[in-house]
């Protein structure tokens, strides 16, 4: 597999103070001191994960997947560029601005901006939170993962998974099709919603301990409409979590325990229970709301059924850094 995780995104917005303070003080994440239009956010030993632009309407700017090396990137450019798609190689100033070795870019059929890269850049002093966490699950995982509303599945499905070769880890069809895809262990990197709309659904990070989402969740409900989605749990990848309105006006997934997978082994299928095993309520939706009623009635039915999800893996914050130091 050419891609092999989410490095990091870029949101357009010109509230880059508001995004400094949610970025900081809810998600925990480290402003990054530069001059400059933009704001960037470290998550872990990366010099950025989160970029905010500064500019433009309050959407995705750019998602910027990760490859292994140069010769994997010169591949992946040149099957995009057999299938019609153009391709754009930037210069070694965009490059270095994304701190990065090498950068190309290329649009799906929505129109979203994606960029591939190699060679990020470590920085050289250790990440600080920028409230007290235990830390956040990246690695070998990447970020964490991208959920986009899409105006029609089957040509994005064709391109994420045959051209730009991610694996479908499930999908379900009720109420509206959604499909989860892997490129390394974490459950899904991406996911689209056929929704009919376009644009960025919401962005997931996740943490090492349950109490950091706990307490994230008591800040949360300190803000003006924090909480999007009341906290639950997920009946695909099991991941426990709150949805946080950012001040762009789509989401952040706040969560914990989300299952690994075997990519060599895993087979897609298809999820019947719903969304959520319990939890999950969209309180952003006004109460009578037809989808809100919905998914609510998806959870009643999962309880009547008795869906249980594995226990996580036990999480050791202090083991987790040693593994990730070695």
């Amino acid at each position: 597999m050419a891609i092999t995780s989410l490095g990091y995104i870029g949101i357009n917005s010109s509230r880059r103070p508001e995004w400094e303070g949610f970025a900081t003080d809810l998600l925990g994440m480290q402003k990054v001191d530069q001059g400059g239009r933009m704001s960037l956010f470290r998550m872990d030993d990366r010099k950025q994960r989160l970029i905010i632009t500064g500019e433009g309407e309050e959407n995705l700017a750019f998602m910027g997947w990760e490859v292994d090396s140069s010769a994997v990137l010169d591949a992946l450019a040149g099957k995009l560029d057999k299938a019609g798609v153009r391709v754009t190689e930037h210069s070694a100033a965009r490059a270095d601005e994304r701190h990065v070795a090498r950068l190309i870019s290329f649009a799906d059929p929505d129109g979203n901006r994606i960029e591939a890269f190699c060679g990020a850049e470590i920085a050289s002093d250790p990440f600080l939170s920028g409230r007290p966490i235990s830390g956040f699950k990246t690695g070998s995982l990447g970020m964490g993962h991208v959920v986009m509303h899409v105006a029609k599945v089957d040509g994005l499905l064709h391109f994420y998974r045959d051209l730009l070769g991610f694996s479908v880890t499930d999908y379900g069809l009720t109420p509206y099709p959604l499909y989860f895809f892997h490129v390394n262990g974490r459950h899904h990197s991406f996911a689209m919603v056929g929704s009919g709309r376009k644009g960025i659904h919401h962005f997931m990070v996740e943490l090492l301990s349950l109490d950091d989402v706990g307490q994230g969740y008591d800040i949360a409900q300190q803000r003006s409409e924090g909480i999007a989605y009341s906290l639950g749990r997920h009946s695909n990848d099991h991941m426990m979590s709150f949805y946080t309105n950012t001040p762009s006006n789509f989401f952040v997934e706040y969560g914990w325990g989300a299952q690994i997978i075997d990519p060599a082994t895993w087979e897609a299928f298809e999820t019947k229970e719903g969304p959520s095993t319990w939890g999950h309520e969209r309180l952003h939706l006004p109460e009578n709301d037809a989808v809100r009623l919905k998914m609510r009635e998806m959870r009643h039915q999962t309880a009547r059924d008795g869906f249980r999800a594995p226990d996580p893996t036990p999480n050791c914050a202090w083991l987790d850094a040693v593994v990730r130091a070695e």
